[in-house]
């Protein structure tokens, strides 16, 4: 055998993911509010792209060409099918037979009235749509005057600069940079995180001068603000409200009894009777623990749908929010016009690259919806019972019981899963929800969701009776009744899950609910 230095020529295959298949899947993951600023920063770098608004006429360009209009994005490990970049895209919507079966996509280019959209988006279409399917109040569009803007609170004005307006009123002179410091060490639920002594020692200050700093700063608005501690805050809104009595201060003295439910020992510390026990109960009750969250923080900002399902006739009509996504125009007039003038070789390999951007840009997003459409379109028929009939019909399923129906890979239907929601008549739904674990059925039966265990726990604990408090063993006992083959620490684990607490802890909370 030759041990020489030889060239070899070989052939062979071998699976590359070309950039644009890469982005292509990161948009399977990515929700329709994502996408929308993905869209938006391809559109600033591309010029042969252009957004057009919804109630924009038609889907034709500057010039009158007609435009490349995104649409529903099919599973990259599909093959493409034939694509063209002035084709125009099927309709967003589906609908589901009364056995639970999708139409081809022929159906969808149908008429209004034959209840299958044929539209970019329900608020297109005639009868004035809410944008869910005609479901108002289910996560997609608002009331029939619009939203109510009262009910969105002012966070603008964060909880320091409410406090330091205060303290430039009351307050002058050095005091004025003590308090600045203090409020400067207030947390955003309204607590001083840092103790006074510390604070006395960093500004070279008597103790005794900060203390008289902070309680004036406890004087402010939101009262409480400024306390150290929770029993601090609940008295200095008690003095507020001219209720920190003797018995009032014993009883914020004692909230370690009053979170156990020691009703009896507390009316013994305060000197009261029943009567005068509840009615302090339920004062403290009335109090905010943490007075700092009515300024400033985030915004709490309301989950958008991203895919529709309501009931139509016999069968389901399934459609894509695009009120969330623009329309994505290829500019191919703008392409013509600037392709015919001079130019050299770099500029010429550039704008082809543009033009092979935007159309792979278009294709993708067209992909996308159609792989959600269709992955949407299967949960629907799997889980049919839970959307005609509630949570406590939902089967247990698998991404791989939905990946090997639409013949994509399992990875695929994580992604377009992920952080995606559904609005339906039953509320607003991560697509995540509908799949469970099963629970094996206690009668030999079909096997259950994990979410219909969860969903009879809650029941049976929210119709027992406050007397008689049931016991994880009980709970085992009468979920087996039901039907319901699962083990105590499984039952433990699900109420834990839920946020409920075990029936010792329950018990105390009825004793007080009782008292109060």
């Amino acid at each position: 055998m030759s041990l020489a230095p030889r060239l070899d020529l070989r052939q062979s295959q071998s699976l590359v993911m070309t950039p644009q298949l890469q982005q292509a899947i990161k948009l399977l993951a990515l929700s329709n509010l994502e996408i929308e600023a993905f869209i938006a920063e391809e559109i600033e770098k591309n010029p042969l792209l252009e957004s057009q608004d919804r109630d924009e006429d038609g889907g034709r360009d500057r010039d009158g060409d007609a435009g490349t209009e995104s649409g529903p994005i099919g599973d990259p490990d599909l093959p493409d099918g034939d694509f063209a970049a002035g084709d125009a895209m099927p309709d967003a919507s589906q609908l589901l037979s009364g056995g639970g079966e999708a139409h081809g996509e022929a159906a969808l280019d149908v008429d209004f009235t034959a209840e299958t959209f044929h539209h970019d988006s329900a608020i297109d279409s005639p009868g004035g749509m809410d944008g869910s399917l005609g479901m108002a109040g289910t996560g997609g569009g608002g009331s029939e005057d619009g939203p109510d803007f009262d009910n969105f609170s002012d966070t603008s004005l964060s909880l320091a600069d409410h406090l330091l307006t205060q303290a430039g009123q009351v307050i002058s002179g050095a005091d004025q940079f003590i308090a600045a410091h203090l409020i400067d060490q207030i947390d955003e639920t309204g607590y001083l995180t840092v103790p006074l002594l510390d604070i006395a020692e960093r500004l070279g200050v008597p103790l005794v001068r900060v203390e008289a700093v902070l309680a004036t700063v406890q004087t402010f608005d939101p009262t409480g603000v400024g306390a150290r501690n929770l029993a601090e805050c609940l008295a200095l809104q008690a003095k507020e409200a001219d209720r920190y009595d003797p018995c009032m201060a014993r009883l914020i003295d004692n909230l370690d009894l009053v979170a156990r439910g020691d009703i009896a020992r507390l009316k013994r510390i305060c000197n009261v009777d029943d009567e005068d026990m509840a009615d302090m109960i339920r004062e403290l009750r009335d109090y905010d623990p943490k007075p700092g969250l009515r300024y400033g923080g985030e915004p709490m900002l309301a989950v958008t749908p991203d895919i529709f399902v309501a009931r139509r006739g016999a069968g389901w009509a399934i459609e894509i929010n695009a009120a969330t996504l623009p329309r994505v125009l290829v500019n191919r007039a703008y392409y013509a016009e600037v392709s015919t003038g001079p130019q050299d070789k770099s500029s010429k390999a550039w704008l082809s690259d543009m033009l092979a951007s935007a159309n792979w840009l278009v294709k993708a997003l067209d992909q996308r919806q159609r792989t959600i459409i269709k992955v949407a379109s299967e949960i629907v028929k799997q889980q049919e019972a839970f959307f005609l009939h509630g949570v406590a019909h939902l089967k247990p399923m698998t991404l791989r019981q939905v990946a090997d129906v639409i013949e994509m890979h399992e990875s695929t239907v994580s992604r377009v899963t992920s952080n995606k929601y559904l609005s339906c008549a039953r509320g607003l739904f991560e697509l995540k929800y509908f799949f469970t674990s099963a629970i094996q059925s206690a009668d030999g039966g079909d096997a259950v969701s994990a979410e219909a265990v969860k969903s009879a726990i809650r029941a049976l604990i929210q119709a027992e009776d406050p007397r008689k408090i049931l016991s994880d063993d009980t709970l085992v006992d009468l979920l087996n009744a039901k039907g319901f083959d699962i083990a105590r620490r499984t039952v433990a684990k699900y109420r834990e899950a839920m946020g409920i607490g075990s029936s010792v802890q329950r018990r105390r909370q009825k004793a007080l609910a009782g008292a109060g």
